[in-house]
């Protein structure tokens, strides 16, 4: 018997790029101790007041099938907040919610692809968006970055690679990167998916951490509003991973074709999660900075630590909780690197080509410990680093 070529060909090298992190956990497994710097999960739980709302819900009988498109008053909360942050009009009938970013993600792109058809992502990129495209039987294609334009996409390479696409999927705040895309960027990317007709996918989950600069929503750009399906999570914003309570804003036909995917996949997302979201919302924006502060004072850490110095260079970090760090000068590849830091030190980072084929010779590194393990790792991979090149 043989499988799918769609589900064997999910990892089309026979890699997903995480054999760092995978090695990581298994050495903690074994007792050995080790910083990770891997993966963006907070180092703070999930608030107590967020829990409790939780278990209020659970307990009132909200432990059966929540109605598909996600209970109302999730709906609402999520069409007001978008709408008071982008200035785009928005009501519950625009949003959908999922169990979490990364299913909306897959729901997205098989809202507006079919398969054999081209998609396509800005490299660097999550490292899901690959095997995403690709279980949905679709042909992922990489728009080129550089990191000396903090890996911001140009218009002229995204309609380079245009012909024959269907999509294209921008994520801001970036993951990996850590950069914001401009104004100029973002109507770059708006003329682009204009004139070559493209559905335009923006990924959106670090929409609260944003350190410099301003975070904007393509949906809120002149004719894009039609056209653009925008994913986002509790997750990052309120620290929520693992509840897996996500949501899709486009345009209302959009969100009725979904609510008949999600009938017939998720059958959507538990509704104490929904209602602890509800509660989640109302606590505004005091809940989510705090969420959000320990980033903002990591990041400033890893600025002091690596002044001074010339081997390793951070790409600006303007937003989400990772910095990528240029490595080059050691001559070792992002994956090299992080083997060997590893391997004598203990401290896991993600290796650039994890996201793509642009981060090579770069590291992501999490923000996700407490401050002084934090700045304690950081200096030790400088000085790794110091010792290489």
């Amino acid at each position: 018997m043989e499988l799918s070529r769609r589900i064997t060909g999910i990892l089309a090298e026979g890699s997903d790029g995480w054999d760092v992190f995978y090695r990581a956990r298994a050495m903690v497994a074994a007792g050995e101790p080790v910083i990770e710097l891997t993966i963006g999960e907070h180092d703070i739980r999930t608030d107590e007041t967020i829990l409790a709302a939780m278990g209020r819900a659970a307990r009132g009988g909200a432990t059966g099938y929540a109605i598909v498109p996600g209970i109302p008053a999730l709906r609402r909360a999520v069409a007001e907040r978008v709408e008071a942050r982008t200035g785009v009009k928005t009501g519950p009938e625009n949003v959908l919610i999922t169990p979490g970013g990364q299913s909306a993600l897959f729901a997205t792109h098989l809202a507006v692809g079919d398969p054999g058809d081209r998609a396509l992502i800005v490299d660097p990129y999550y490292a899901t968006y690959p095997g995403t495209l690709r279980s949905l039987g679709l042909d992922p294609v990489s728009v080129k970055t550089d990191p000396e334009n903090d890996f911001q996409p140009r218009r002229a390479d995204i309609e380079a690679v245009a012909g024959g696409a269907r999509s294209l999927l921008v994520n801001t705040p970036n993951n990996p990167t850590g950069s914001i895309y401009t104004r100029a960027t973002l109507e770059g990317i708006a003329g682009a998916v204009q004139d070559h007709g493209l559905w335009l996918i923006s990924d959106e989950v670090y929409d609260t951490q944003v350190w410099e600069g301003a975070h904007l929503s393509p949906r809120a750009l002149p004719g894009m509003a039609e056209r653009t399906l925008v994913i986002g999570s509790m997750s990052k914003s309120h620290a929520m991973t693992g509840s897996r309570c996500g949501w899709i804003v486009a345009d209302a036909p959009v969100i009725e074709h979904l609510i008949n995917l999600a009938t017939n996949t998720t059958y959507g997302v538990p509704g104490y999660i929904q209602e602890a979201s509800v509660f989640a919302f109302s606590e505004g924006a005091a809940l989510e900075e705090k969420v959000a502060a320990p980033f903002r004072r990591r990041r400033d850490i890893a600025r002091s630590v690596l002044a001074g110095q010339n081997t390793v260079r951070a790409v600006p970090s303007k937003g989400a909780m990772y910095v990528m760090l240029d490595i080059r000068a050691t001559g070792l590849s992002g994956e090299e690197f992080a083997n060997r830091l590893l391997d004598t030190h203990r401290i896991a980072v993600m290796p650039g080509e994890s996201f793509g084929t642009c981060a090579a010779g770069h590291v992501r590194v999490a923000m996700t410990v407490d401050d002084d393990r934090f700045a304690a790792a950081l200096k030790t991979l400088v000085a790794f680093a110091g010792t290489l090149a």
